[in-house]
């Protein structure tokens, strides 16, 4: 989803990115080197290498075929461009997609793995061109860099080790020697099931190729992540006779979705917390009521001598609809601590009243004047009980920033409406904003805003998380001259 969203702006900003692209010092070096000029460059080659990458990410074109390769090839050595000028020439052309990955603020780990992979499959096809170019003179020189850079292995029909790339023996932490003719799981790392190997022998096995996360095992003990695409490697006869991987260092990617794990638990205690002194607040009035109910029985009794049945019905009564009260506030927010597996269909207006019914003890007790605004009042699809949980944590934010900086006519004004396809609620409060300087960083994890240090800055950016994953939607914030609006934007189906 990501890649696709990031396609769609490369497609609006060609212009730009193969502007970064000539306008390398590596990349202008060579061009200039070769007396190359830049328009015909462009027109030749980079324009026809960024379509082709569009199209492989749309489904257009097969990754590692592209019908623009033979020409480059030819374009390259008619100019006698180098081998490793050719590798500095498609790596500039990775290294602007990076660039402009950047500047649209669409970075993520997950994102810059993605263009890694689709950059290393074609330069495969690239360097099996360059195979069919009998006595090229650049083929040794592109080996090699081929070799340092791609984590790349052949093994023989048992899975034995017949060649592995300088690349794989870094990142493994073996040497040549120590690795052929061993078998290839001397790097599988114990916490891999066995059902996963199961499943790649029987797919490779049977002519197919096979793709999948795996973790594996260095010399030292560590381990690294790796996303591995292995094929069948056939002979004259069309025999299977060994087996050939390619793969992509994810390491950074599996940790940032370790930590994002841990994120998530930590977030799921912080709601707990929150949820547990809520209940505390909800039940502070009835326990105080059922004390007073329990105390009027004996002073009852010592003033008028005896209980009648009908004051001992009428106190059991009275005490009975408080337990009622208090035991419906359990299972109210037993239901919202459940997590939502399918989505369900709510109007914009019961969402907010919702999120409205958990915080009214608080709205009573710190004096906030809370109000709902309905314009255009849309129908949503979407997992309740998150969406919920995000209004009741922006809400609360500013209840604590009302009640933290002393604000003595608290308001919080919340409206909604929809127009163009887009649900919006905005969330505005009189709790004089947030400093300028730190309002852009709110949503970084760990980031808190509270003086008191009792927040654990994880409340506005497992929201932003929400929206995003479980919404498609998009959350923000800005400053207004009494407070600050946080906006959610929600797709409608």
């Amino acid at each position: 989803m990501e890649l696709i969203k990031f396609i769609e702006k490369v497609q609006e900003n060609k212009a730009l990115i193969i502007s970064h692209w000539i306008n390398n010092e590596e990349v202008v070096n060579i061009l200039k080197k070769y007396s190359i000029e830049k328009e015909y460059f462009i027109k030749e080659v980079a324009l026809n290498i960024l379509t082709y990458y569009c199209d492989v990410v749309n489904g257009k074109e097969k990754i590692g075929s592209c019908p623009h390769i033979d020409y480059l090839i030819n374009f390259l050595k008619y100019n006698n461009v180098k081998a490793n000028e050719l590798f500095l020439l498609c790596s500039g052309f990775k290294n602007a997609l990076i660039a402009f990955m950047f500047e649209s603020k669409l970075e993520n780990k997950e994102l810059e793995t993605d263009i890694n992979y689709i950059f290393e499959q074609n330069l495969a096809g690239l360097i099996e061109s360059f195979l069919k170019q009998e006595n090229s003179p650049n083929l040794k020189r592109l080996l090699t860099l081929t070799d340092k850079n791609i984590i790349m292995s052949s093994t023989n029909k048992k899975g034995i080790i017949t060649s592995v790339s300088q690349a794989f023996c870094e990142i493994s932490g073996y040497t040549k020697e120590e690795l052929i003719g061993k078998p290839h799981n001397i790097v599988r790392h114990p916490d891999m099931q066995s059902f996963i190997f199961e499943d790649m022998w029987e797919t490779i096995q049977n002519g197919q190729t096979w793709r999948g996360e795996v973790k594996n095992l260095k010399k030292d003990g560590d381990y690294y992540w790796i996303y591995a695409t292995i094929e069948p490697h056939y002979n004259s006869e069309g025999e299977i006779i060994g087996y050939d991987a390619l793969r992509q260092d994810i390491s950074s990617k599996k940790e940032l979705e370790e930590q994002q794990t841990i994120l998530v638990e930590q977030s799921k205690s912080a709601a707990m917390g929150e949820m547990i002194s809520m209940i505390a607040h909800q039940w502070r009035q009835p326990l105080q009521a059922v004390s007073i109910l329990v105390q009027k029985i004996p002073i009852t009794k010592m003033i008028e001598g005896e209980l009648t049945d009908e004051f001992i019905e009428k106190v059991v009564d009275d005490v009975s609809l408080q337990l009622n009260y208090m035991s419906k506030t359990i299972d109210d927010f037993r239901d919202f601590l459940k997590p939502e597996k399918a989505k369900q269909q709510i109007k914009m207006s019961q969402l907010i009243l919702k999120a409205q019914e958990f915080l009214s003890f608080m709205f009573k007790i710190d004096d906030i004047d809370f109000k709902v605004v309905t314009t255009n009042d849309a129908l949503l699809t979407l997992h309740v009980n998150e969406v919920v949980q995000v209004l009741i944590n922006i809400i609360k934010n500013a209840r604590d920033a009302m009640v933290e900086k002393n604000i003595l006519n608290r308001k919080i004004l919340v409206t909604n409406d929809y127009k163009d396809g887009i649900a919006s609620i905005e969330i505005e409060d009189n709790a004089k904003g947030i400093p300028e300087e730190i309002i852009g960083r709110i949503f970084d994890p760990y980031f808190s805003t509270k003086q008191s240090k009792n927040g654990t800055g994880l409340g506005l950016y497992m929201s932003r998380k929400i929206i995003q994953q479980y919404c498609l939607g998009t959350i923000s914030a800005k400053n207004t001259q009494e407070g600050v609006i946080f906006k959610i934007e929600l797709p409608l189906d």
